[in-house]
């Protein structure tokens, strides 16, 4: 193994460069996944993070990190297919014809292509359970944990802590085996020899000094949901009315994607969409969450319904309706519930903002309160309820109580607004992390445009492209520990002086 030169992360006295087996770019559940297994597959590592250690962690630290698992073991029940059916426009079949073949049977243009990879689903749907098995043996513990959703399309786990112990426990593993993290240290560029190998990363450090990092590259640095300008350059004018999740995902710049699209990496994905989430505009807190709009309506700024509040249980749905929101002037709605909505059962589980609601005896009090017209409120939800029917409200399952005659429609939960006193909730679009990302095979290795594998050069996470209309739920934090940990090996093995002794100890 080739000795990394030892240097602190303290940027003063750092070498300008350093020799590593494996370099990961990010701190977050895929970086620290592909640290850890580089290091168990005998590599040294260094793992390059932007952030501070007080902040390291991407949005995982801020996650609950909800799991598509029905088991610690098995998937959720149909996590292949959903993957596979999500809209990726119409490519030729021409191209597509082949997608069964093996890897090195396939066209380039297949290859290369934005469409999903089907290897990579079935691996990731092979390697969940494992995976998480793994990440037990390395201290993280799972359970059946509470969801804010109400009404559930599918079974989640989550790891005892979330987010945050995820980052916790694997980065102190990984600095008890050896990885060495650098903080305060931005990737910058890509270094490639004659061959057109990558053979290690350009970055600078919190002075500002320019270092080399040798080694193997595992790009790990989530999508540009943090950068303005891709957001302006992707989203257009949508890019404004919108902002990160949490507080970890404005460190989420777009070096990475840009780097390796610098030396000819394809692309994956919808660049034109992003997981959408909708959450309170006045809260600071991460994910302040408002998931509780099936049960009441929401009008725009102008008080006038434009969406069907219920298409179906709000987990499956939620996306889109948010983006739905975020479409409307200044990209802003109001969930309305009255006395009925708030005295459902468990309905604070659905409304994480640590804001109070905005509060009004009647709807013109509530409109005046929220700067909207009373007369066109109070004909919103005059409409509204006249197409509300009879029946049993059931909040625990879609009921199939749907309005009649209104436009738009409401498929399920269709009860009058009609009791006092009324609240209303203001509603943003956040973005929780971008769809568009590299191209990776199903061992992780970051694909160029003619369809060969990048040699030395893997990626993981948010930064690589899997979701083109609609995120396939709890999927995010899922994917990125098993493709870590896929990359993390795969890059180990690139380095002569770890392949070497397996070579040697294989032909003994």
């Amino acid at each position: 193994m080739t000795a990394a030169t030892s240097a602190p992360t303290v940027e003063g006295s750092a070498p300008v460069g350093t020799d590593y087996d494996v370099v990961v770019v990010g701190g977050g559940i895929a970086g620290l996944s592909a640290a850890l297994s580089a290091r168990e597959n005998g590599a040294t590592v260094a793992l390059l993070e932007r952030a501070t250690a007080e902040e390291t962690g991407g949005n995982t630290r801020y996650t609950e990190a909800y799991l598509r698992m029905k088991t610690v073991d098995e998937p959720s029940d149909g996590l292949a297919e959903t993957l596979v059916d999500d809209f990726m426009g119409h490519p030729d079949p021409g191209i597509t014809a082949d997608s069964a073949l093996d890897w090195s049977r396939r066209s380039p243009l297949l290859r290369s292509h934005h469409v999903v990879d089907l290897d990579y689903v079935t691996t990731f749907e092979d390697n969940a359970g494992p995976t998480l098995r793994w990440l037990e043996q390395h201290g993280i513990r799972f359970g059946q944990l509470p969801t804010l959703f109400l009404t559930v399309s599918t079974t989640r786990m989550a790891p005892v802590g979330g987010g945050l112990a995820l980052v916790e426990t694997l980065g102190a593993k990984a600095r008890a085996l050896g990885v060495d993290f650098h903080f305060e240290t931005t990737a910058r560029s890509l270094v490639l020899d004659d061959s057109g190998t990558v053979t290690g990363i350009e970055a600078v450090g919190p002075t500002g000094r320019r270092r080399t990092f040798s080694g193997s590259v595992v790009l790990a640095s989530g999508g540009y949901q943090g950068n303005a300008e891709l957001m302006a350059r992707y989203h257009g004018e949508l890019g404004m009315l919108c902002r990160p999740v949490a507080r970890g995902g404005n460190y989420n710049k777009g070096e990475g994607l840009e780097m390796a699209m610098a030396v000819g990496a394809a692309t994956a994905g919808n660049f034109s969409l992003f997981h959408a989430e909708p959450v309170d505009p006045r809260s600071g807190d991460p994910e302040a969450a408002i998931m509780a709009f099936t049960y009441g309506i929401l009008v725009n700024v102008h008080g006038e319904r434009f969406v069907d509040e219920a298409r179906g249980p709000i987990d499956a749905w939620y996306e889109r309706t948010t983006r739905d929101i975020q479409r409307q002037p200044r990209g802003m709605a109001w969930m309305i519930l009255d006395a009925h909505g708030q005295a459902i059962p468990n309905i604070r589980t659905a409304i994480r903002t640590d804001e109070a609601p905005v509060k009004g005896a009647t709807l013109a009090e509530l409109a005046g309160r929220i700067d909207i017209d009373p007369a066109t409120l109070e004909a919103t939800v005059a409409a509204y309820n006249a197409g509300c029917p009879d029946g049993d409200w059931d909040p625990t399952r879609p009921d199939g109580l749907a309005t009649d005659g209104v436009e738009p429609p409401k498929s399920n939960w269709a009860k009058p607004i009609d009791s006092g006193p009324f609240i209303a909730y203001p509603i943003m679009c956040a973005n929780v992390f971008t769809f568009g990302g590299l191209k990776v095979d199903a061992s992780s290795r970051v694909v160029d445009r003619d369809g060969r594998a990048i040699p030395g050069l893997y990626a993981a996470g948010e930064m690589t492209g899997l979701y083109y209309s609609n995120y396939t739920g709890s999927t995010s934090v899922l994917r990125g520990a098993t493709f870590g940990r896929i990359a993390g090996e795969g890059a180990a093995a690139q380095s002569p002086s770890v392949a070497a002794p397996r070579d040697a100890e294989g032909s003994s």
